[in-house]
């Protein structure tokens, strides 16, 4: 009954149609009213895809991704969208920790001299560099990104962003320092929160 008077309200209008067919039309707008609205079909659609795609990722997927693989399987739907359904439904993607550890000693430990004693000054370029990294949280998780600063100019010498925090990310930075360095660039100090080590010209 509801399907015959949706598909001719337009060209008939709902009274008449109602009063041919002998049937109420309070009772049909109370009827279509606890219909769900196209909105909800939609979001309920969408819901479905969510869901999907999360488990499929087994929970690792978050909001982005989702998006992301959504889109790749032809579905348009906006960004915003599927974060507020997976935030108001609760479904999260795997999360790094609140914060990392980025200075955490090897098994056998051997602490370096500390040439600089302290001293963060320099009397020419390539005289004395410092090192660290640090970690930057991305869509796609944890990024490190060591850098190598030269004291007396204060200007950034060699840096290497990677998703991982093995030796190879100081050590490309550092190989990318020692690259800029001058001719007669002489003896340079290295320097890190975990101690200096010389670093000879090549």
């Amino acid at each position: 009954m509801s399907a015959f008077v949706d598909e001719n309200r337009a060209r008939f209008g709902v009274e008449p149609i109602c009063r041919e067919i002998e049937v109420s039309a309070s009772a049909y707008r109370a009827h279509r009213s606890a219909l769900p609205s196209t909105r909800a079909v939609r979001h309920g659609y969408l819901l479905c895809e969510i869901r999907r795609v999360h488990a499929e990722s087994n929970g690792v997927y978050g909001q982005l991704k989702v998006w992301d693989e959504i889109r790749d399987q032809g579905v348009d739907v906006a960004r915003c969208t599927v974060e507020r359904l997976m935030r108001t439904h609760g479904i999260e993607g795997c999360h790094n920790a609140k914060s990392q550890r980025t200075t955490m000693p090897g098994p056998n430990p051997v602490a370096a001299e500390d040439l600089v004693r302290r001293d963060f000054s320099a009397t020419r370029p390539d005289e004395i560099w410092l090192s660290d990294f640090t970690y930057i949280r991305t869509w796609e998780g944890w990024s490190y990104v060591a850098v190598v600063l030269d004291v007396f100019t204060r200007r950034i010498v060699g840096w290497q962003m990677a998703s991982h925090m093995r030796q190879s990310l100081v050590s490309d930075a550092l190989e990318m320092a020692i690259a800029s360095r001058g001719q007669d660039a002489g003896l340079t100090i290295g320097h890190s929160d975990n101690g200096t080590r010389p670093i000879h010209e090549l």
